[in-house]
C-alpha cells in the first residue's frame, strides 16, 4: 500500500515535534528541515490540530507542539485518519467499481486481509517508538536545517 504525500508529511511533522517535545516548532522550521514547501505543511498542520494530535499557537512566538505524549499517538491511527478508507482496488468502493467479477471475486478478500495486516503492524507502533532514536533524528533534522539556511 502506498501512502499519500499528505500522510507522509503528517508523520514527518509528528516525528519532528516528538524529537523536541518541550519546544514549539514552526511550519517554516519543519519545511526547511524536510525540504518541503510550507504551503503543503499548512494543510497538514491544520488537519493534525483539528484531529487533536498537535496544538497550535498563532502570532508572534507561536508555533506547534504535540498535544499529547508521543507514547499516546498510535501510528496506525494517524495513517487511518490521513488516508481515509483503504481502497487497494476499485472493487472496494461502495458501488463495487466497474469490474464484472466483483460479486464473486476472491481477490478482494485477500486484499482486505493484506490491508488489515498492514494496519495491525502500524497499530503496534507509537510515535514514541518510531522516534526512540530521537537524538539521531534531531541531529539530522537540525543540522540539515542550519545547512539549508546558511548562505552559499
Amino acid at each position: 500500500m502506498r501512502l499519500t504525500a499528505f500522510t507522509d508529511y503528517s508523520l514527518r511533522v509528528l516525528m519532528y515535534l516528538a524529537t523536541r517535545p518541550q519546544e514549539q516548532a514552526t511550519i517554516s522550521a519543519i519545511a526547511t528541515a524536510f525540504d518541503i514547501k510550507e504551503n503543503h505543511l499548512t494543510k497538514v498542520v491544520h488537519f493534525l490540530g483539528k484531529e487533536g494530535w498537535i496544538t497550535t499557537t498563532r502570532g508572534k512566538g507561536g508555533g506547534m507542539r504535540l498535544a499529547r505524549d508521543a507514547s499516546a499517538i498510535v501510528v496506525g491511527e494517524v495513517v487511518r485518519s490521513t488516508e481515509g478508507d483503504a481502497m487497494p482496488a476499485e472493487c472496494f468502493a461502495l458501488e463495487g467499481g466497474n469490474c464484472c467479477i466483483t460479486p464473486i471475486c476472491m481477490l478482494s478478500g485477500a486484499l482486505q486481509e493484506a490491508v488489515d495486516a498492514f494496519y495491525l503492524v502500524l497499530d503496534s507502533y507509537t510515535l514514541e517508538e518510531v522516534v526512540s532514536n530521537r537524538d539521531q533524528i534531531a541531529q539530522l533534522l537540525f543540522v540539515r536545517s542550519k545547512e539549508l539556511r546558511a548562505p552559499h
